[in-house]
């Protein structure tokens, strides 16, 4: 498996249309979410992915600094095409590391499915508030608190 992390114009063309297949595969045709996805987020984002032995994309997720909160990320988009292979822990543990090394954030703030609620829990994230309806999928705020700033990896 082979991780990457770049920002929206580090991108090459081949990199976002496979990054925007796989958010409308997981999202769009298997959960049956009917949203805009390309919202205008992507273009101020961190776009943090695995591709396997193949070539071909495994796992994203994406980070961008959180409306009106100084000092905090946010994650979303968090997806697996191979899942039960401890990929989705992966690439979570490589978005928190693009978010130390590579950014001044302080907490990451995400919004989990409730069904991934233990999941991000083992992870260190907490849940905040009650669980709200996203596109007719219940959800629940998480936040991870005191990152430590790590210089990036040359």
């Amino acid at each position: 498996m082979r991780f990457f992390d770049k920002s929206f114009d580090e991108l090459s063309a081949r990199e976002l249309y496979a990054i925007l297949r796989a958010r409308s595969a997981v999202f769009v045709l298997e959960q049956k979410c009917l949203y805009q996805d390309m919202g205008g987020i992507d273009s101020s984002s961190r776009h943090v992915w695995a591709e396997n032995e193949g070539g071909e994309l495994a796992a994203y997720l994406r980070h961008f600094p959180k409306a009106g909160e100084p000092g905090v990320a946010q994650i979303g988009r968090v997806l697996t095409l191979e899942r039960g292979t401890g990929l989705g822990r992966r690439i979570l543990e490589a978005g928190i590391e693009s978010v130390r090394s590579r950014t001044s954030m302080r907490e990451i703030h995400l919004e989990a499915q409730c069904q991934a609620r233990g999941f991000y829990e083992r992870l260190g994230f907490a849940a905040e508030g009650e669980p709200f309806d996203e596109d007719g999928i219940p959800h629940i705020a998480m936040r991870l608190t005191g990152l430590i700033r790590r210089k990036p990896r040359i």
